[in-house]
């Protein structure tokens, strides 16, 4: 038989297993529909009502079962419960670092196996916000980084591992995901939690909006949570455009949609909108927010409750079209979750054991590649084993012990408690065993102004051989609620550093914390530094293996730090700006981000050859390659991000200089040589035209491909684009 027609058959059996699979789909999805129809028609308004709200009590009359929510950021947190024993992974913010897709993914399907166990099956995660360049907002730790295309990424990742995908999307071993905050959340005036957000449609849909689109589209995300703020005047939770117009109509979401907690009942007492509860619940209704999150169940906090609803709907008969559309919603899901044919599971302290040792192995190997080596002169690092016989371990992040009470304050926020947690101090104790003595000394609190301790770890430095100073910031001081005026190290860190630094020992700052730092003191005088940020359980064994040198640390920072508060917001998402006298600078101070977007070392070096198209030109339409080498060429085997950043160089609207359109982790032996390639196409050369309309204009674009975005970082080539 000749190829073609081999080619013709495998063509055609290949559609004819879609067109199946599609049948399938819609066969089941046409299955589940009539079974809601059937429930909804025997169910009560109060019924009804009951259903709408979280983890809703199961019906026995019906046999509805309960649908149990949790978080899931970076592992399983079941909210009001700290039983141990789930899985902590590194903070967002870590696993964005590794700027590996495939890790996140295989993150979120064991969080999902684990969540099973614990009768979870609608988790509050991921966060797709993208981070708008403002560090004070102290909820940065959460997101996956300033840029909608990594952030676009990484959620897909999450969202596919957490709800499965084809056949197994919410099996048993998977559970729904809710991409949160819709929309524009951190696009605040102040980098304050919950400030109202004000942007044009342009920035909505150039930067906040692509997340989310590709967590619809692509990932067929099941949840949607909208922002506690406002959003250009009007409330995210009663905001119909936002949520009907673009989110269902556009955007194409047929999942249901949670407020975030207690937030339909915002509406009268933070928006000051709704003049009562049971307005404020029509408004939310008819915005078509499904489900109201009141996380305790309190019921002077409740909107979607008998309490304030019943009445009304009663009277008004043009209510109950939403109440039955919500209800369907979320009845499609317990179908879709299997939930209908599924045994409860009973938990408590006892019984509670969802974690699972390949899992706390995985989140270690997440923890090392999401490590950033910000500087390293003289290669002080990393240490030889044999060569130092006393090692200072010096800093308020340095040691935590298990608390008495709720979680660890080292993991970030929204975690669960895992059965144990590797400090810095642990994981180089373990690693060093007795080889090299351990001074410890924790020198001062993270959110402390004394200095009692000073003496101590000056102490213990001067009598050792180098120093690892262990600083940051703490669940105390960063996460939701934990915004702040400035981006110092909290509290005495900075003297702690000034005071180490001056014994004149090696010192190698380990950074533990959620949101950039402006941390020039650090930057200029301490010769290596390594940003960590919240490592989860492992984090302690990943900075030892990577101090040691048993690991090369290979991420990059997916957050441009800045040189002080005044500079935010910072970000390498930039529209061109050397315009007048100022030139597009501050006066008497740097512009530039401290450390930029894309930006990490290692202990080895690599090598870019000059880009290279397989096509010069091409249509608006068409395709095109960009192809770069790669060398190692340094004496030790290493990871490098490869990224890939587009310029359309002249066009009819006004665009950043640069944005991110594709990236790849690679791992290159000594001396090895790779080529990377991106495909140049529609989607990533597109731009909004002056209608909001997706073109492709004729015209040059620069293609940049290198390791991070500043541009002594890239290299260069131009594409033509031809009507």
């Amino acid at each position: 038989m000749k190829q073609p027609i081999i080619i013709a058959l495998f063509t055609l059996l290949l559609m004819g297993c879609q067109s199946q699979k599609a049948t399938d789909t819609n066969s089941r999805d046409a299955e589940i529909a009539n079974k809601v129809e059937v429930l909804l028609a025997q169910m009560t308004l109060e019924e009804k009502i009951a259903e709408m709200t979280q983890d809703a009590p199961a019906n026995e009359r019906l046999g509805i079962p309960v649908m149990k929510y949790g978080e899931a950021l970076h592992g399983l947190w079941l909210v009001l419960d700290y039983y141990g024993n789930t899985t902590v992974y590194p903070q967002a913010v870590a696993c964005a670092s590794t700027w590996e897709p495939e890790l996140i993914k295989k993150m979120a399907s064991q969080t999902a196996l684990e969540a099973r166990a614990l009768g979870v099956t609608h988790c509050y995660s991921p966060n797709l916000d993208v981070y708008a360049g403002d560090a004070r907002y102290g909820r940065v730790e959460e997101s996956y980084g300033e840029d909608p295309y990594l952030v676009s990424r990484m959620g897909v990742a999450f969202i596919q591992g957490l709800q499965g995908t084809g056949e197994e999307q919410f099996d048993e071993n998977h559970v729904i995901a809710t991409a949160k905050h819709f929309v524009g959340y951190p696009e605040n005036r102040r980098g304050i939690n919950g400030g109202f957000s004000d942007m044009s449609e342009r920035r909505l849909r150039e930067v906040y909006l692509p997340s989310f689109e590709a967590a619809v589209k692509e990932a067929e995300v099941g949840s949607v949570m909208p922002g506690h703020q406002d959003f250009n005047g009007i409330p995210c939770h009663m905001n119909t455009w936002l949520l009907k117009d673009i989110l269902r109509d556009e955007l194409g979401f047929d999942g249901f949609i949670v407020s975030d907690n207690n937030d339909v009942g915002r509406l009268e007492t933070m928006h000051f909108i709704s003049e009562t509860r049971t307005k404020a619940a029509i408004a939310g209704l008819k915005a078509g927010v499904d489900m109201d999150l009141v996380i305790g169940k309190n019921v002077e906090l409740s909107t979607y409750h008998e309490n304030v609803l019943l009445d009304t709907v009663k009277q008004d008969h043009s209510l109950m079209k939403y109440i039955d559309e919500a209800t369907s919603r979320i009845l499609t899901a317990k179908y879709k979750l299997g939930l209908f044919d599924a045994e409860p599971i009973e938990i408590d302290e006892k019984t509670a054991n969802a974690g699972r040792e390949e899992h706390r192995e995985f989140a270690l190997e997440i923890a090392e590649k999401s490590i950033i080596m910000l500087k390293n002169d003289n290669d002080l690092l990393p240490l030889d084993l044999s060569k130092i016989k006393s090692l200072a371990v010096i800093g308020p992040n340095a040691h935590e012990k298990k608390p008495k009470k709720g979680t660890y304050k080292l993991l970030g926020g929204y975690s669960g408690l895992p059965p144990y947690y590797v400090s810095v101090l642990d994981g180089l104790k373990k690693k060093v065993g007795n080889k090299v003595q351990i001074n410890y000394a924790k020198g001062c609190d993270i959110d402390s102004f004394s200095k009692d301790g000073f003496a101590g770890a000056v102490s213990a430095a001067k009598k050792s051989d180098a120093v690892v100073l262990v600083v940051g910031s703490s669940h105390k001081t960063c996460g939701e609620g934990g915004d702040r005026s400035d981006l110092d190290l909290y509290g005495v860190q900075k003297e702690l550093v000034e005071a180490i630094h001056k014994t004149g020992k090696p010192v190698i700052v380990v950074l533990i914390n959620g949101r950039p730092l402006s941390i020039n003191y650090i930057a200029e005088n301490i010769p290596s530094v390594l940003e960590t940020w919240y490592g989860g359980m492992r984090a302690g064994d990943a900075v030892a293996n990577v101090i040691f040198g048993d690991v090369n640390p290979g991420g990059k920072l997916t957050m441009s730090f800045p040189r002080s508060v005044g500079q935010v917001p910072v970000t390498y998402l930039e529209r061109p700006d050397f315009i007048g006298s100022g030139k597009g600078k501050y006066r008497y101070s740097d512009k530039s981000p401290l450390f930029p977007f894309g930006y990490g070392l290692s202990y080895t070096t690599f090598e870019y050859s000059q880009p290279s198209l397989s096509a010069s030109s091409i249509k608006a339409d068409g395709k095109a390659t960009v192809s770069v080498k790669v060398t190692n060429t340094g004496s030790r085997d290493g990871d490098e991000v490869v990224q890939m950043y587009i310029r359309d160089d002249y066009a009819s609207v006004g665009r950043y200089n640069k944005m991110l359109k594709g990236f790849e982790r690679i791992s290159l032996k000594a001396g090895e040589t790779k080529t990377v390639e991106f495909e140049l196409n529609f989607e990533n050369l597109s731009l909004l035209d002056k209608d909001l309309n997706k073109v492709v204009e004729p015209g040059t674009f620069t293609v940049s491909v290198g390791s991070s975005s500043q541009e002594s970082d890239l290299k260069t080539v131009i594409l033509t684009v031809n009507k």
